[in-house]
């Protein structure tokens, strides 16, 4: 047995801290500074963890490894089996022309470019992040405004700047899901206090993109269906967090929201030709004055549909037992740790969700889309191996972090620098969303940046006697804000409407709204941590 010694570098803490921090540090550094590739550098931080493990901490090379395998296992599945599933749904559509389809319903909805903004960036991007993540809303969406007549660059900011307040629940849960595993604490405790912080997030957002698209003008003419669209989402997003299931919070906000942004008389009227003419290039893919068959739109829309379904029908407490038969649980092979106090740590088991984890299920529905929507069973699963092509350096990058987060986790790393950041005592809960917020800024997503400080924040609240699950959750809702910023969506923007190279134009534009939302979340999240609001946390 592997026990862990949380100061093993000449007795001292703050010694052994700093060389905890080295690969995280050389993941930041590679990411951040020197540009190289996130897949490369999650790899040589990899590295430096198993190497630091070994030497440093003393870790016999065998569990070290055991443990970075074990890791990677996660990553893959359950992780990336729902990321490939969910992009492999979209995908099917895109060959079918019903994602276009889609996209010329949503223009009709509206004439008004503000409201335009609303259905695509914010809900249908929401759903698009409760499907998949990992930048496809940003893609999708840009790509859709500048079809409905926006200019590129507004497209790309609008897309970026709504992409906020679902990524904590995106990719069917994925990043809270990665943090209860990471951090040992229950998923629906961690679920329920992100539930109680972005939804605050989701009030704000709405009127800030109609004030992006059409500045003062915009916020005095459509603030009453964006400031409906925001409560509605925002209720969703809480309610299925706290009542019903994470990974379905999205996808119900997303739906809410749109409904309740529809149902506002204010959204249907028409735009003045003067709003219109200073928000849009005039430009249009195709005319959206062609109208499709009823089929067709029907079409278009069963796909998530029938993601819906399927997740709701996986809830009904019968056939949630049914599929958690399935459910396989190993003590995982050469891995035996225990914590300082000598107690087994959890990571020595593996469970494997088989049937019920949300991969399988979007699975499940993806072969319903394609039976739907017309795609024959050879092309599905050419389609299938396409997407994993696709994203085999995003398969290589998560892998890479998830081992490199487990091999910290377990050596005792992340717990000696928890300890020793625990010093900053009450100012942890104003520091909390600033680590997440850095962490996404760098990788790119906010399960990696779970993975990576989901421990380190347990640690530091247990040492400074503050709530595990609040800083557990204020690391995935102060991430959601770099998300915005971090150069894996600004590159994914950029060249989803033709503006590559102008990344930097990008930044420029959207870092004062990151910045400004997350002193918000860090405020929110000290008054959480306070008797000022307390009464928010479950």
């Amino acid at each position: 047995m592997y026990v862990q010694e949380l100061e093993p570098v000449g007795g001292s803490l703050g010694l052994s801290a700093l060389v905890a921090a080295l690969p995280l540090v050389i993941v930041l550094v590679l990411l951040g500074g020197v540009r190289v590739k996130a897949h490369l550098a999650g790899l040589i931080g990899l590295l430096a963890a198993v190497l630091v493990a070994w030497l440093a901490y003393g870790m016999p090379l065998g569990q070290t490894l055991s443990g970075g395998v074990q890791g990677a296992a996660f990553g893959l599945f359950p992780i990336l089996w729902i990321v490939v599933n969910a992009l492999w749904v979209y995908r099917m559509t895109v060959r079918t022309r019903h994602f276009d389809i889609l996209r010329r319903s949503f223009g009709r909805l509206s004439d008004d470019p503000r409201i335009q903004a609303l259905v695509v960036a914010f809900c249908f991007g929401a759903l698009l992040e409760a499907l998949a993540g990992f930048g496809a809303p940003v893609a999708i969406c840009s790509v859709m405004l500048v079809a409905l007549g926006f200019d590129p660059v507004r497209a790309a900011v609008v897309s970026l700047v709504a992409n906020t307040a679902p990524v904590a629940f995106g990719a069917m849960g994925t990043p809270v899901v990665t943090l209860a595993q990471v951090t040992g604490l229950p998923l629906d405790d961690v679920a329920s206090v992100v539930g109680r912080q972005t939804p605050l997030l989701a009030l704000i957002v709405p009127l800030l993109l109609v004030g992006l698209v059409d500045g003062r003008r915009g916020l005095r003419e459509t603030w009453v269906p964006a400031l409906a669209c925001g409560i509605a989402f925002a209720a969703a997003q809480f309610a299925a967090s706290n009542y019903g299931s994470a990974q379905l919070a999205d996808i119900a906000a997303a739906l809410v929201g749109a409904g309740a942004l529809v149902a506002v008389p204010r959204a249907r009227r028409p735009a003045a030709e003067p709003v219109r003419a200073s928000v849009l290039t005039g430009v249009r893919a195709e005319e959206l004055d062609a109208r499709d068959p009823a089929r067709e739109v029907a079409r278009a829309y069963a796909p998530y549909a029938l993601i819906v379904a399927v997740f709701s029908v996986a809830q009904i407490p019968a056939v949630k037992d049914w599929l958690a038969r399935a459910t396989r649980t190993y003590d995982w092979p050469f891995l035996d740790v225990a914590g300082p106090d000598g107690e087994r740590v959890g990571g020595n088991v593996f469970t494997w969700p088989v049937v019920s984890t949300g991969g399988t299920l979007v699975l499940l529905a993806g072969a319903a889309t394609a039976f739907v929507i017309g795609v024959h069973a050879r092309v599905a699963v050419k389609e299938w191996l396409a997407t994993v092509r696709e994203l085999r350096f995003a398969l290589l990058t998560v892998t890479s972090v998830l081992a490199l987060a487990y091999v910290m986790n377990l050596s005792g790393q992340a717990a000696t620098i928890g300890r020793f950041v625990a010093a900053a005592g009450a100012g942890l809960a104003f520091l909390s969303p600033v680590l997440g917020w850095f962490g996404v800024a760098v990788s790119g997503s906010d399960t990696s940046a779970n993975a990576l400080f989901g421990a380190l924040q347990v640690t530091a609240a247990r040492e400074s006697g503050l709530s595990p699950e609040l800083l557990a959750a204020a690391n995935s809702s102060g991430g959601v804000l770099g998300k915005m910023i971090s150069p894996q969506n600004l590159t994914i923007a950029c060249a989803a409407v033709g503006l590559a190279g102008r990344e930097g134009d990008l930044l420029r534009k959207v870092l004062p709204w990151s910045l400004g939302l997350l002193l918000v979340m860090c405020l929110i999240v000290v008054g959480q941590s306070s008797p000022v609001l307390d009464w928010m946390l479950p």
